[in-house]
C-alpha cells in the first residue's frame, strides 16, 4: 500500500516505530486539538460524576488500587436503573480508552448503553491517561514514550483484567451476565481489546497466551491502530481472535508520521485479519481518528454527532445479533444511517452470523500504538 506520498509502507522494529511516532508530538503539543485522543476535556476532568436515574443509569467513581502491582486502576460504572428496579442480570461492557484519555471520556458511549440496559466500566490506566497532558510541557515526549512501551500495553491488559475481577467480586457482581460481557475500546484502546480476545503475540519464542481473558464472549474494536513491526505475522497473530468482532473506523480515520501513513485500509486490514467467524464492519464517510471521542468538534461539526449517535447504536444492534440471534436491529441501522456510511468500501448485507469481508490492505504488527496525526497536534488541551 502507498501513502500519500507515495511512499511505502516500512517495517520497522517496536521501539523504533514507537520512538519515531512520539518524537513528532515535540512540535505538535500546543495545538488547540490536542487531547482529542481522549475526548476528555481538561478543564472538566475533577467535576463529580453525574447520576440522572430518570434517564436509565446511575454512574459511580470507583478508586481501585491493585495491591499485586503497586499500581491504581480507577473506574467509572454506568449502570442501568432497570438492573436495580427489577433485580435483573445484566450484561456488561468495559471499555478501554485512547492514549491520554480517563475513565470520564466516551461519556455518550457509557451514557447511551446503560440506559438501553447494558451496564458499563470504563477503565482507566494510569500509565497512559490524562496525567500525560499535565505538568511540564518540556517533558511530554518522555511521558508519552513511556505511555507508548511495550510494558504499558500489557498493564492496560492487566488493568482491564483486574478491573473486571473486582466489579464481578463486588457487590454488582451477581447482577452481571457472565455469558453476556463484552470488551470495547478505542484507539490504544482498541489494542488492548484486541490483546484480551486472544491475539497472540510472540517473544523470546514464546506465545503471550497469558493476554487472552476468555470472560469477554464479543468485542468492539473502534479505529484499531495496526500493530507495528511484525507485518508478515499479522494473520497469524489476529487468527486466534474467535470472539464475534465488531469494526468501526472511517474514511479519514487517518495516522499519518513521517515516512509512514495508515489510514482505514488498515483498520479494514485489521479486520480481514481478525478469526472471527462472526464480525461486522462499519465505515464511516469523512471523520477523523478522534471522531468517536466526547469531543464535538473534530470529523466535522455537523457529521460529529451523527457518528456518535451511530457508533452507540451499532454496538448494540451487533450484539442484539450476537446474544439474541436478532437481524433486524442491524438492517434497521443500515437503513436509518445510509447517508453518513461508506457503501464502497463495504458491503452492509448485514444477516445472521454474518461475514463483511472488503478488499483490504495487510497491517503490520506488535503491542504499542502511534499517536495519529489528529492526536499529535490536539496534545495540550484534552486527550484521545
Amino acid at each position: 500500500m502507498m501513502n500519500k506520498m507515495n511512499k511505502p509502507h516500512r517495517t520497522i522494529g517496536v521501539r523504533g516505530a514507537l520512538a519515531l511516532s512520539l518524537l513528532l508530538v515535540l512540535g505538535a503539543c500546543r495545538s488547540p486539538e490536542a487531547g482529542a485522543l481522549s475526548g476528555d476535556p481538561l478543564p472538566l476532568l475533577d467535576a463529580p460524576p453525574a447520576s440522572d436515574v430518570a434517564l436509565g443509569y446511575s454512574i459511580e467513581d470507583l478508586d481501585w488500587q491493585d495491591g499485586a502491582r503497586q499500581r491504581a486502576v480507577p473506574a467509572r460504572l454506568y449502570w442501568p436503573s432497570k438492573a436495580v428496579s427489577h433485580g435483573a442480570t445484566v450484561p456488561l461492557i468495559v471499555f478501554s480508552h485512547g492514549i491520554g484519555g480517563s475513565r470520564r471520556g466516551y461519556s455518550y458511549l457509557g451514557a447511551y448503553w446503560a440506559a438501553q440496559g447494558y451496564a458499563t466500566l470504563h477503565v482507566q490506566h494510569v500509565g497512559s491517561d490524562r496525567a500525560l497532558w499535565l505538568g511540564n510541557p518540556f517533558g511530554l515526549v518522555g511521558r508519552l514514550q513511556d505511555a507508548a512501551k511495550e510494558s504499558e500495553a500489557l498493564s492496560r491488559v492487566a488493568d482491564v483484567r483486574f478491573a473486571l475481577d473486582q466489579l464481578l467480586l463486588g457487590p454488582r457482581g451477581s447482577q452481571i451476565d457472565p455469558a453476556r460481557v463484552i470488551a470495547a475500546g478505542h484507539s490504544y484502546g482498541a489494542n488492548t481489546v484486541m490483546l484480551l480476545s486472544g491475539a497472540q503475540v510472540v517473544r523470546r519464542g514464546a506465545v503471550m497466551d497469558q493476554l487472552h481473558d476468555p470472560r469477554f464472549k464479543a468485542a468492539i474494536i473502534i479505529s484499531a491502530p495496526p500493530f507495528y513491526g511484525e507485518t508478515e505475522r499479522t494473520a497469524e497473530i489476529l487468527k486466534p481472535i474467535t470472539i464475534p468482532t465488531l469494526h468501526i473506523t472511517a474514511t479519514e480515520d487517518v495516522i499519518v508520521i513521517p515516512d509512514y501513513h495508515s489510514d482505514a485500509r488498515d483498520r479494514i486490514g485489521v479486520f480481514n485479519a481478525t478469526g472471527s467467524a462472526v464480525k461486522s464492519l462499519v465505515v464511516f464517510e469523512g471523520g477523523s481518528h478522534s471522531m468517536f471521542t466526547d469531543r464535538a468538534g473534530t470529523g466535522g461539526v455537523t457529521l460529529n454527532p451523527l457518528v456518535k449517535t451511530a457508533t452507540k447504536e451499532v454496538a448494540l444492534a451487533f450484539l442484539s445479533q450476537v446474544f439474541e440471534g436478532q437481524s433486524e436491529p442491524l438492517q434497521q441501522w443500515s437503513d436509518r444511517h445510509k447517508a453518513i456510511v461508506n457503501h464502497a468500501k463495504l458491503d452492509l448485507a448485514y444477516q445472521p452470523s454474518s461475514v463483511v469481508r472488503p478488499a483490504g490492505s495487510q497491517v503490520s504488527t506488535g503491542l504499542g500504538m502511534l499517536p495519529s496525526r489528529s492526536e499529535i497536534q490536539q496534545a495540550s488541551s484534552t486527550e484521545q
